[in-house]
């Protein structure tokens, strides 16, 4: 393997004294990249998932610069309030079904129930699609009769907004179904690879094309990049997954899947809000302008966030493997694994980002650097947030849904309570320290959670086993 080959001379060009030195940690490497352990696997997803997650971040940022440079602060911040809005939207319309149907396959799997994975496939995408499509009509429905009372320049990205969420939730689930195999580049690149390089290509073709350098023309590059990303990950995974499940009948337990997958609704639909709703509540109380700036300072930071991310994409399906097992040690011992890979790089990555802040934000123009204090207030929250991994994860996994639901019921309260409270007093920067706030309390919360109910402990500086005496409830 080239990865193999680097390291071996690596290994035969130190000197010996700190070949010595460095040897416990190659070979630690070299068991993730050699070995076929479950564990091994799950790093190995990970890592994947992280270097996309990196290489998408870096075609993301450029793209944002790009866009910025383009359209102007003004037209640059009333696309991303919308875009945001979009992806916001597009996730919930799934209703669950693109976390539960990791679960659910699995679970399917190992009974031999392929009719059960064939129905289950067609029925979340058919579920994201309805849902999607309803909340589009009610959005026109909205524009019609309340379009009077918005501001003009928010009327027809919103418009083109409404055809891209199907898309999205489509999107989600398919990302879903690839992340239950281990198809982690499958389940990635679409999303966070090939869409953002559309976007910026039609933009910037339009933009030769002499299009107006505005946020409805950026809309319509994300639409028309959106439809194909979406057609050609599905395309890709039919192909794929042919005769995977034989042909067995389809046959559906809507049931037992919606009543599993509600309570994820809610808990995802909370997570996202907590992540994106700053920028959405900013673009409520402050003008276009600021909205710009805010989202380059937070996509900037996001970096960190990629971590988690990475981990997480990774951490589901292992989490969901070892509970059909039964095996709580090695629950346990897992997720502690879970928290170290978050919070350590989570930590290299947002320091050296902060170091490079002011820079980063001068390329989006000269205004978006008054964006660096944003960067170093979020970043605290991020941080807070790695100090106990993927921690919802791990109870939706476990079963724990309704008190992930009870976890981000509060968690988002009290980031309302922080945005309302922070906003109208410190603006961007009291958007920033609700944010960050929230991230905290949500840290808080999951780790107490996860003892009380697992007997796991979430913290980077913890052993995950609890001590002999401790009591699950």
């Amino acid at each position: 393997m080239p990865i193999m080959a680097v390291i071996e001379t690596a290994e035969r060009l130190l000197p010996a004294g700190l070949r010595a030195r460095v040897a416990p940690l190659t070979g630690r490497i070299r068991a993730t990249v050699t070995e076929n352990s479950d564990t091994a696997r799950a790093q190995r997803q990970a890592m994947t998932a992280f270097a996309i997650r990196i290489f998408s971040a870096a075609i993301a940022f450029l793209s944002q610069i790009v866009m910025a440079r383009l359209m102007g602060e003004f037209e640059y911040g009333l696309f991303a309030f919308v875009w945001v809005i979009v992806i916001l939207v597009g996730n919930l319309s799934c209703l669950g079904f693109h976390t539960s149907i990791i679960r659910f396959i699995h679970q399917h799997s190992a009974e031999g129930e392929s009719g059960e994975i064939r129905g289950l496939s067609l029925a979340a995408c058919l579920v994201a699609l309805v849902t999607s499509t309803v909340i589009g009509g009610l959005g026109f429905a909205f524009l019609w009769a309340f379009g009077s009372s918005i501001e003009p320049y928010y009327i027809v990205p919103v418009a083109i907004a409404l055809f891209i969420i199907p898309m999205i939730g489509i999107g989600d689930i398919l990302d879903g179904i690839a992340r239950t195999h281990g198809w982690t580049i499958s389940a990635l690149a679409p999303t966070y690879i090939l869409r953002p390089i559309l976007i910026l290509t039609f933009m910037t073709a339009a933009v030769l094309s002499d299009a107006p350098r505005d946020a409805q023309t950026a809309m319509l590059a994300a639409l028309a990049a959106t439809y194909a990303t979406t057609f050609a990950h599905l395309t890709q995974l039919i192909l794929r997954l042919k005769g995977s499940y034989g042909n067995a009948s389809r046959r559906y337990r809507l049931g037992s899947w919606i009543r599993y997958s509600i309570p994820l609704f809610v808990v995802d639909g909370i997570g996202f809000l907590l992540t994106n709703a700053d920028v959405v509540v900013v673009g409520i109380f402050l003008p276009p302008d600021d909205v710009g700036i805010y989202f380059a300072a937070s996509k900037t930071i996001v970096l960190v966030q990629f971590v988690y991310f990475s981990i997480k994409a990774a951490a589901a399906p292992r989490f969901a493997a070892i509970m059909a097992e039964g095996d709580m040690t090695a629950l346990a011992t897992f997720a502690g694994q879970t928290v170290r890979w978050t919070f350590w790089p989570s930590l290299v990555v947002g320091l050296t980002t902060l170091a490079a802040g002011e820079l980063l934000l001068s390329l989006f123009g000269d205004a978006f650097t008054s964006g660096y204090i944003l960067m170093v207030i979020l970043f605290a929250g991020i941080l807070s947030k790695s100090l106990v991994g993927p921690g919802e994860v791990l109870l939706s996994m476990a079963g724990r849904q309704k008190l992930c639901v009870a976890v981000y019921t509060a968690t988002l309260a009290g980031s309302i309570v922080l945005n309302v409270v922070l906003i109208p007093h410190y603006g961007l920067v009291g958007a920033a320290m609700a944010t960050a706030g929230a991230m905290m309390i949500e840290a808080t919360l999951l780790h107490i959670a996860v003892r009380r109910t697992l007997g796991i402990v979430l913290f980077a500086f913890s052993d995950p086993l609890p001590r002999p005496s401790f009591k699950v409830l």
